[in-house]
């Protein structure tokens, strides 16, 4: 998902569910909530007008997954969600 301009262009956050967030982030902004309607990300996440594409709540539920895993111990076995 995510796209670079550059081949060796790469996140500056390092931290664990960077990717998702990163395109978590850039679903929100290119959705018709933030575009049409000039609300921020965040705002965007609490509205259910239908406004934010389905793939971008999609999104949200896998970074959720993937902050959750951070706190699961059985995760350090299965490894975290989301990538």
């Amino acid at each position: 998902m995510m796209r670079y301009e550059n081949e060796n262009e790469r996140l500056a956050d390092k931290s664990a569910c960077a990717g998702v967030r990163a395109d978590l982030k850039m679903c929100l902004l290119e959705s018709e909530c933030c575009q049409k309607y000039k609300k921020t990300p965040r705002e965007c996440l609490k509205v259910t007008d239908g406004t934010v594409p389905s793939e971008c709540q999609a999104l949200r539920y896998t970074f959720f997954e993937c902050k959750r895993s951070l706190l699961d111990a059985r995760q350090r076995f299965r490894g975290r969600k989301g990538y």
